[in-house]
């Protein structure tokens, strides 16, 4: 099973074999379904990933990536050649809190005011996804690994209206701050949860628990469980990429990766 390692900061050019770039710049106008106004005075940063063969006439889902505590936005280069270089576009907001690790090192805060940063972060990202690309609309996924997984699962519950489907690798269930606070309307999102049997962070017993919690809210649930502790590999990404597929096409899940 292949472990996926958090990228080095780097200035060099993304892959072109991979058909991913950055983009870095001025503030994006808002995400439009949102309505709300952007953060003033902040330089946003995020990555973006074009399939391989862009073909501008076809509607692609979007994939929204959350890095795990200590990663960055620049992991989605990384990423996305072991989920699938042709069925997505792909967006990767950076995490709003730095830490201690260094320069290029985040995490997401869960917090009221974390929360709210991070909401407009992925909102913002995901515009600018779709001004670049042709998007489609009713196909935005968000996932995350680790700490990223559980605030993907967080803004998905909280603002379900913007997106198709929730996974989680390696991020159990937010806890505080209400993230249950609209379960009628976010009960009928997919939600996948993928663990490690020997995790450290989500232990099979707090796997366990958000079952509970989720099946007694109604929610239509997929566990994957691994071999290992705690690392991302890309047989969880590969899986994450047919789990999705089958939410946007059932027919036809086995796409050509």
């Amino acid at each position: 099973m292949n472990r996926l390692h958090q990228p080095k900061a780097s200035t060099s050019a993304p892959s072109p074999a991979s058909q991913s770039f950055l983009v870095k710049g001025s503030a994006p106008r808002p995400f439009g379904r949102s309505g709300s106004q952007r953060r003033e005075q902040v330089d946003p940063h995020y990555a973006l990933f074009a399939p391989l063969h862009y073909e501008r006439g076809y509607a692609y889902p979007l994939l929204v990536w959350l890095h795990n505590e200590g990663g960055n936005e620049r992991e989605l280069r990384q990423l996305m050649p072991h989920v699938s270089v042709r069925n997505y576009v792909a967006a990767a907001p950076r995490g709003g809190l730095p830490t201690e690790r260094g320069s290029r090192s985040f995490a997401w805060e869960q917090s009221a005011a974390g929360i709210s940063d991070a909401a407009e972060r992925v909102r913002e990202c995901v515009d600018v996804a779709q001004q670049r690309f042709n998007v489609h609309a009713q196909r935005v996924f968000i996932a995350g690994h680790g700490a990223g997984g559980t605030m993907a699962l967080r803004l998905a519950l909280q603002f379900p209206e913007w997106f198709t489907a929730a996974a989680s690798l390696g991020g159990r269930m937010p806890r505080g701050h209400m993230p249950l606070g609209r379960v009628k309307e976010a009960r009928t999102m997919p939600l996948l949860l993928a663990s490690c049997r020997e995790s450290q962070a989500y232990s099979p017993a707090q796997v366990s628990d958000d079952l509970r919690l989720l099946h007694a809210a109604g929610f239509s649930l997929s566990l994957r469980q691994y071999p290992g502790e705690d690392d991302l590999t890309t047989v969880m990404l590969s899986d994450m990429d047919r789990w999705m597929m089958e939410r946007v096409c059932p027919s036809t899940a086995a796409v050509v990766r």
